[in-house]
């Protein structure tokens, strides 16, 4: 098997991660194209005494490191690279600065990515203790995080509860829990939310991606994506969640996914 084929099932999840980070599709998937040039120009240079996904990271890595200075910038890229409207810029760099950069990437890559302490700090060019006190200081600030009002899509009664417990836990107020589409629509009506959580397949067949296409027709809201079918939302083809989290999922990947999506908008306080 090829080196591109080894790395191609690993693409979707790194652009995720890079989406993340970098604050928006366009920006994200651009750091992730000249992550695979780098290694098409040198193939015998790609880590070789690791598995390929984690290589693949640490070659994105190093070329996001080589273009931020991290330890030092809190606001080094642009969310929204096509508006115009400075107080969202505004918004967006007071909140990115609260978590210093190299704290959310150590979150993002442990409670989004799913790498062990031992793995992150490998790619971040760290040690295991360094890592961890970076993640505790992440999700320190995320505690503190604006409050939003959270309507939750999902027709799985356990699930919904799972996440509705995490999303009070973290101080935010539940509008309601929807398991259609036109439940959805409705709530978001009726209780503008600050912050959707959605899954893709709903109680009655229809489609939990309808009813965020249908709710953002009429109000502007963060939205992440709870789903066991990530497949079905990055396929390469525009646009795409800058969130998306796989079921299972864990505590920790909820949060970090609802202080990222919270950074970009001006979420109403409860």
């Amino acid at each position: 098997m090829s080196l591109g084929q080894t790395l191609a099932p690993h693409l979707p999840l790194l652009r995720r991660y890079s989406r993340a980070l970098a604050g928006d599709q366009h920006h994200g998937d651009a750091y992730v194209k000249a992550t695979l040039q780098a290694i098409i120009a040198a193939p015998d240079q790609f880590p070789s005494d690791v598995d390929a996904r984690l290589g693949l990271y640490r070659v994105f890595q190093v070329i996001w490191s080589s273009t931020h200075d991290d330890r030092h910038e809190s606001d080094s890229f642009d969310a929204y690279p096509d508006a115009d409207d400075d107080a969202r810029r505004l918004l967006a760099e007071q909140r990115l600065g609260r978590i210093p950069p190299l704290s959310r990437q150590a979150l993002l890559l442990t409670a989004m990515e799913g790498f062990s302490n031992s793995d992150t700090a490998y790619l971040m060019g760290l040690d295991d203790r360094t890592v961890s006190g970076l993640v505790s200081e992440a999700l320190s600030e995320i505690d503190s995080q604006i409050k939003a009002k959270v309507l939750i899509i999902e027709d799985e009664p356990i699930i919904a509860m799972d996440i509705e417990t995490i999303v009070r836990d973290l101080g935010h107020d539940v509008t309601g829990i929807a398991v259609t589409r036109d439940e959805a629509v409705e709530q978001a009506r009726l209780h503008k939310p600050g912050l959707v959580l959605a899954d893709i397949q709903l109680a009655d067949d229809s489609s939990g991606i309808d009813a965020v296409a249908d709710i953002l027709r009429e109000i502007e809201v963060p939205v992440i994506f709870i789903t066991a079918f990530p497949e079905r939302l990055l396929t390469g083809e525009r646009p795409e969640p800058a969130f998306l989290i796989t079921k299972p999922f864990h505590r920790n990947t909820v949060r970090a996914a609802i202080s990222q999506a919270l950074f970009f908008f001006d979420a109403e306080t409860v």
